[in-house]
């Protein structure tokens, strides 16, 4: 099992409430890993969609010309959380961890914490 695979484990059975978890490639929309029920939720389809979302936002700051990075984003759907977590170190340009969380049993700001703690653990 890589270190990927394990990260994305650890996230599924240490966030609670999480359904789904994916490492995403923002440059080609590929999916390098998912872990989840492909019945329940297609993390591919995920992934490719929200990586969308992630230039647009890098297009965004560069017109306005913010300074920083993204820390997470955080798509709130009425059944649902969705956070989107660029992956920040060594050779991991251009990669975002994509966490979709069942809203009745999660805690947002644990998940947020944890996946945190994961992508600065995350070596890819």
């Amino acid at each position: 099992m890589t270190q990927m695979e394990t990260a994305l484990g650890e996230a599924m059975t240490t966030i609670e409430g999480a359904i789904g978890v994916a490492l995403v490639d923002y440059t080609s929309g590929m999916a390098l890993a998912t872990l989840g029920d492909p019945q329940t939720f297609d993390l591919n389809v995920a992934a490719a969609g929200n990586t969308d979302v992630v230039r647009a936002k890098l297009r965004t700051m560069e017109m306005l010309e913010l300074q920083g990075a993204i820390e997470d984003m955080l798509i709130t759907l009425t059944s649902q959380y969705h956070i989107i977590r660029p992956v920040t170190g060594k050779n991991s340009n251009g990669l975002f961890l994509y966490l979709v969380l069942d809203r009745k049993r999660a805690n947002l700001a644990l998940a947020r914490h944890r996946l945190s703690r994961l992508e600065a653990d995350l070596e890819v």
